[in-house]
């Protein structure tokens, strides 16, 4: 699922290997499907299951395509289904299920990164500290001109982020 995102560091980092073994087992796309019938309010997979989405939309996030219908036209034949359910889907996904993605996913990457002793040192001894975060970025907002090309770029949307940097997790 995650194959484009790290296939470029594979053969120079053995690090990328690990943390796409760990990856692909938690973001599989069985579990994916799974995850999502057991935590949407109002499942709908008749067409289009949840990992199909969230592979064209982690496409778009990590930078490999520059849009959901760039990703659906570098896909379709995988995808099963037009690029309008793929919109509606998107468009039906929950609030709290997009937030319950990111905690689970957390709880499973967790005792991995502790198992290979991957946690940073605490910024403040005996306290574990988090970091709050977001945004509010309209379809039509802009980015300044310096930004545009950078990689990590803030899709529109409203977000609000917490994260853990011991862990190096947002959870």
């Amino acid at each position: 699922m995650l194959g484009q995102v790290f296939e470029r560091f594979v053969e120079k980092s053995p690090i990328s290997v690990m943390v796409r073994a760990a990856l692909e087992r938690v973001l599989s796309a069985d579990r994916l499907d799974l995850w999502y019938r057991r935590t949407a309010q109002k499942p709908y997979t008749r067409a289009r299951l949840f990992s199909t989405v969230y592979d064209l939309m982690s496409q778009v996030v990590f930078g490999v395509q520059p849009s959901v219908r760039a990703a659906y036209r570098a896909h379709a034949a995988d995808v099963g289904t037009s690029l309008i359910s793929v919109y509606n889907k998107l468009s039906g996904l929950e609030t709290p299920t997009s937030a319950e993605l990111v905690r689970s996913s957390a709880r499973e990457l967790a005792p991995r990164i502790a198992h290979m002793d991957g946690e940073r040192a605490p910024w403040l001894a005996g306290s574990r500290v988090k970091i709050i975060d977001g945004n509010c970025l309209p379809a039509s907002a802009h980015r300044i001109q310096e930004l545009r090309e950078a990689e990590g770029r803030a899709l529109p949307g409203k977000a609000l982020v917490v994260s853990e940097p011991a862990q190096g997790l947002v959870t």
